[in-house]
């Protein structure tokens, strides 16, 4: 599965439906193509409903914290492609990729990046980032196939981007430091272009 040029994932957690429009069309004008919504809040199926009839085709839109089959029927069911999940499992894995999503669970040590990656895990989140930390993931690169999609998540901010590229990370999930409930739009967008340019850079 292609990966858009942005390879930033908007973690969008406790995202309220009726704010998912404004919420979006923020995102999508700073470049944002990959936004989760984390299915442990309630109104994350609806929210995913509006954002993905709101986005431009080259967006690819689902649920994170995607725990089980049903997690990820109920996900294409309100037309999410995205699966991202904190953990490693191998069903759920497999039955997002046979359902057309790209894949990305949730590793913390290589025996589960080697299982994600044989369930046809497409990127592997790394998480949480902040135990795992840059040396960490420069570790995990020595024994996984080359060019694996490694994505930290936990913590990122814009000014530890530089060192997560330089360790090897492909990309990243940004959570609380992008978007909580009640942030402002102005807000948002200001701390949407601060991650982009920060990973441009």
């Amino acid at each position: 599965m292609t990966l858009p040029d942005l390879p930033l994932v908007a973690i969008l957690r406790g995202l309220d439906p009726k704010d998912a429009a404004a919420v979006g069309r923020v995102l999508f004008d700073a470049g944002w193509r990959l936004l989760e919504v984390p299915l442990n809040r309630p109104g994350a199926l609806d929210a995913i409903r509006i954002l993905v009839d709101m986005a431009p085709p080259d967006a690819i839109v689902g649920g994170g914290t995607m725990l089980s089959v049903a997690d990820v029927d109920a996900v294409a069911r309100a037309g999410g492609r995205l699966f991202v999940a904190p953990n490693c499992n191998p069903a759920a894995i497999a039955h997002a990729r046979a359902a057309g999503m790209l894949c990305a669970p949730g590793v913390a040590t290589p025996t589960e990046a080697f299982t994600a990656l044989d369930a046809g895990a497409h990127a592997l989140k790394l998480f949480p980032a902040e135990s795992i930390g840059p040396a960490g993931l420069k570790a995990m690169t020595s024994v996984l196939p080359a060019g694996t999609p490694l994505w930290p998540v936990g913590g990122v901010a814009p000014e530890q981007i530089p060192a997560w590229k330089a360790a090897g990370a492909t990309g990243a999930g940004i959570g609380g430091q992008l978007f909580a409930p009640g942030v402002g739009l102005d807000a948002l967008a200001a701390r949407a272009a601060a991650f982009v340019q920060a990973w441009r850079a």
